[in-house]
């Protein structure tokens, strides 16, 4: 099996951690397994807690239903659902920017309108 050396800049933190990661571990539990937390909340890539920009390497990917393939064309991943392809340098993101960039062309229509109270209301 090969391994790559995983940089991560974690800036909710303000560390930044140099790892050992086989290319067959997602790097989120490999980083657990050698005690470095990173933020992460639904561990199954559908949400954007664990999200990284790729400065330098790739990652394979294939259950990261949280981010479009345009994100994943900009160089974002989820830690997650995310393989080591190479050696890699990532920075975390803030959660709110990369949902905004991910889901905020479906909630950005204004404000909600109330609908019709409902049967008893």
């Amino acid at each position: 099996m090969t391994t790559h050396t995983v940089c991560i800049h974690d800036h909710q933190s303000g560390r930044t951690v140099r790892l050992q990661i086989a290319s067959d571990q997602y790097v989120l539990m490999a980083a657990e397994a050698q005690a470095v937390t990173l933020p992460y909340s639904c561990r199954n890539g559908a949400c954007t807690a664990c999200a990284v920009r790729i400065l330098e390497g790739d990652v394979h990917q294939p259950e990261a239903m949280g981010l479009s393939p345009e994100l994943k064309a900009q160089g974002y991943a989820l830690l997650c659902v995310s393989y080591p392809a190479s050696d890699l340098v990532v920075e975390t993101q803030n959660e709110d920017e990369v949902y905004e960039l991910q889901f905020g062309r479906y909630f950005g229509q204004g404000k909600v309108q109330a609908g019709l109270p409902l049967e008893g209301d």
